[in-house]
Formats: structure tokens, C-alpha cells, sequence
């Protein structure tokens, strides 16, 4: 990795591992999991670290360490896409907590209560250790015994898709979190990414089109693709323009922040390319908050944004794909959940590939250590499907766990 200067004054992210070495309880800051409805509860609020300013904050990938004394227990910094916050900032969130397995709500088992998936875990040695011990210990970690206190802390920024994927190759944060593949995102070729990054695929979203209330309550539920790709390309501008629709009403039209992983992945799937032209859209918000929050306010709006920031004056329609309708309910036989959906998507983490870093694989322990935590029954459960979005299907999780796991060789966990 490169020595840029990320800061102002010059100093670059080796020479500030070197001086500081643990960052200790500084990234619980941007974590706790009752403000904002961001936390433990699994909900999607949004941070007031709008600006992603937590994600600058100098810690490294590995650089500097002193493998003689232990994998770095630096602050574990991401940054970046809206989407992918809620899954991010839970699991540091319950990463930060390093709850005990007594707990048996958020870690572990009690007479009350037990995790998803604890039996799995239990029978790998959890029963006994905090959760964040127990997933660093897999990559060399030494356990710290002590609630509020994981053997190395995280935070997460909130910013977009483009800039999270940017802040990892530039250095900057440990994690670049995206809804859209960095290729689109930076422009970059599949060859380009394959030697820059990994990416680590923790979940998917359906991504929905979604409708204000009164749309709904004038008896639209469903759309066909062309019908969506009209207005946003200008071609429909009010409601009563589209078949078997008697509503006399402009349509608003709202997207997302061009940059954002939303966005791209929209044009891409609905449009045929990243920089496919919307001239439809009347209006644009920079993250998923804001569009629900416009399409409540606002009447005969329209928008596309994630599962997660979706409620009662968001709604969800079903879109018929030539010939074939996907419904809101998970129950349906053709389903927004389905890996099928033409706007399904994979939510992102990447990594930073590091020349020559000691601990293989793509990543450092940290990184490794906590994208494993999401990485099982346990993590899709929570932090995938309890914030709305869509686990990954078996094979892909254990292709993903699998790629991860490298690193944990038998070397780095010696003592």
C-alpha cells in the first residue's frame, strides 16, 4: 500500500500506526447502538456522520506491524455507501459491545433466548467467549475477557458507493463499503479490481421502486419495467399516461446522488449501463433517508432506493419484467427477494489488496476477523436479514466465508 499523505501536514497512515499503535475506545464513537436507530436493535437510521469524517482516522491495513507481537489491534475503520451502513454499522455496533454469551440477545444463549444460529457457533468453542473474541481469536486475536472492550475497535462512515470505494484504494479506510461494483463505481476494468481489491459480498438487496401513498391509495400496485423506464427517461410525465391507471397526477421523480451505489446499480440493471441518461428525474438526495423522506412528503412521487429505508408511505410495488411479476411479499412465487429480481444486487465490503502483506489473502487480520463475523447464520440473520436485505444462498456464503478464512492459516494462529 501506498505511504500517500491522507491527512493534512503530511503524515502518512505507516508513520501514524507506528506512533499510535492501538487507537483504544475511539470507535465506539461512531457505533453505539441506541442513537440514531442505527444499533443493536438492527434498525436502519442513519448516522450524523453524514460526511464519512470517522472513516479518515489513520488507522492501517497492517502497515508497520510488528508481527512478533501480534496482529494490530488499530481502530478497523469503513466507510461509504448508505445501503450497506445499516448491515455495517450493526455488526460494529454488536463487534464493539463484545457481549458475553450469557447475553442471549445480541450474543450467546440464556433460558429467555438464544442468537440465530448459537448452536453452530457454540459447538466452535462461542459458548465461552465475548463475540468479538471469539471471531478475532480465528484470525489470531487475543481475547480480552472484558465487555465494551474487543480486542481491536471499529467505526463506520456514511457517505456514498463512490466515495467508500475510493477511501479504500486510496488508503484511507480499512473497508470501503458499496452498493454498486467498484468497477462501475470508479470506471475501473474487471482485471483493474480483480489485482486492486477484494470484494467481499455480505448480502444482497432487492432493490424496490417504490411509490408516495397517495399513488398507492389510487389503487396503483404494480408497474412493468418499460413503464419505469419511461419516466425516468422522460417519456411518461403523469400518472394517467400508463394503461389501466385512472390518476390524474404529475409524477415526481426522484433518484438517487449520482455517484451512489443506488444509483448505479439502478442504471445498470433498469437502463442497460452505468451512465445510462435520466433526464425524467426531477430531483435527486444523497442518501436513502432522504429519498424515503421526499416520497412521504411528496405527492405522485416515484423513486428507486434499498429495502432497508422502505415502511408505510414507502411502498414497495411488484414490476412485471417481460411477462414475469415480482412481487413486495416474500411469500410469492416470483418475488423482490428472489436472486432472479433484475434489480437484485450484491451489497459490497471491499478490501484492499496490500502488496506483500504478511498476512495473505487480500487483507489484514482485522478486516478478515470482522467481515467473518457476517459470514454465517449468526451474521446474515442479524445484520443481513434483520435490517430488510436478503441473505446470501448457500454456495455464495460458503464461497465467501472460504475466501475470507484463507487467511486464518495455521501460522498466523500460533502464538
Amino acid at each position: 500500500m501506498s505511504d500517500r499523505n491522507w491527512v493534512d501536514g503530511g503524515v502518512s497512515r505507516r508513520k501514524v500506526l507506528i506512533t499510535s499503535g492501538a487507537l483504544g475506545t475511539t470507535g465506539l464513537a461512531g457505533c453505539g447502538g441506541s442513537g440514531g436507530g442505527d444499533g443493536s436493535d438492527g434498525s436502519s437510521g442513519e448516522s450524523d456522520d453524514s460526511d464519512g469524517s470517522d472513516g479518515g482516522s489513520g488507522t492501517s491495513s497492517g502497515d508497520g506491524d510488528d508481527s512478533s507481537a501480534g496482529p494490530s489491534t488499530a481502530l478497523l475503520n469503513a466507510e461509504g455507501s448508505s445501503t450497506v451502513y445499516p448491515i455495517s454499522n450493526t455488526g460494529s455496533s454488536y463487534w464493539n459491545s463484545n457481549a458475553p454469551p450469557s447475553d442471549g440477545e445480541y450474543w450467546g444463549a440464556n433460558e429467555e433466548s438464544s442468537v440465530p444460529g448459537w448452536d453452530e457457533l457454540a459447538s466452535d468453542g462461542a459458548e465461552d467467549m465475548l463475540i468479538a473474541d471469539y471471531f478475532a481469536s480465528k484470525f489470531g486475536f487475543e481475547a480480552t475477557e472484558q465487555r465494551s472492550s474487543p480486542p481491536f475497535p471499529t467505526t463506520v462512515g456514511l457517505s456514498h458507493s463512490g466515495t467508500g470505494c475510493e477511501a479504500v484504494t486510496e488508503g484511507l479506510v480499512d473497508i470501503g463499503n458499496s452498493s454498486g461494483p467498484i468497477t462501475a463505481e470508479l470506471g475501473w476494468s474487471d482485471e483493474k479490481a480483480q489485482n486492486t481489491v477484494v470484494d467481499n459480498v455480505v448480502g444482497r438487496d432487492g432493490q424496490p421502486v417504490v411509490i408516495s401513498s397517495d399513488v398507492a391509495d389510487a389503487g396503483v400496485t404494480q408497474l412493468t419495467g418499460e413503464d419505469i423506464r419511461g419516466i425516468y427517461q422522460d417519456e411518461i410525465t403523469n400518472w394517467s399516461e400508463i394503461d389501466g391507471i385512472d390518476y390524474d397526477q404529475e409524477i415526481y421523480v426522484i433518484g438517487r446522488a449520482e455517484g451512489s451505489g443506488t444509483d448505479t446499480s439502478f442504471r445498470l440493471n433498469m437502463l442497460g449501463g452505468a451512465d445510462a441518461a435520466m433526464p425524467g428525474v426531477d430531483t435527486r438526495f444523497g442518501q436513502n433517508q432522504q429519498v424515503a423522506q421526499a416520497v412521504a412528503q411528496n405527492d405522485g412521487a416515484i423513486a428507486y432506493m434499498a429495502l432497508a429505508f422502505t415502511g408505510p408511505e414507502v411502498t414497495p410495488i411488484a414490476i412485471d419484467f417481460d411477462g414475469t411479476l415480482y412481487e413486495t411479499s416474500r411469500d410469492a412465487e416470483n418475488t423482490i427477494f428472489d436472486s432472479e429480481y433484475p434489480l437484485n444486487r450484491d451489497l459490497h465490503m471491499y478490501t484492499l489488496i496490500e502488496e506483500n502483506n504478511p498476512d495473505g489473502g487480500g487483507y489484514d487480520r482485522r478486516e478478515a476477523a470482522f467481515v467473518n463475523m457476517f459470514l454465517n447464520e449468526f451474521g446474515q440473520s442479524v445484520f443481513v436479514e434483520g435490517n430488510n436485505y436478503i441473505p446470501l444462498p448457500t454456495s455464495d456464503l460458503q464461497s465467501m466465508k472460504e475466501q475470507v478464512s484463507s487467511v486464518a492459516t495455521e501460522d498466523l494462529l500460533m502464538p
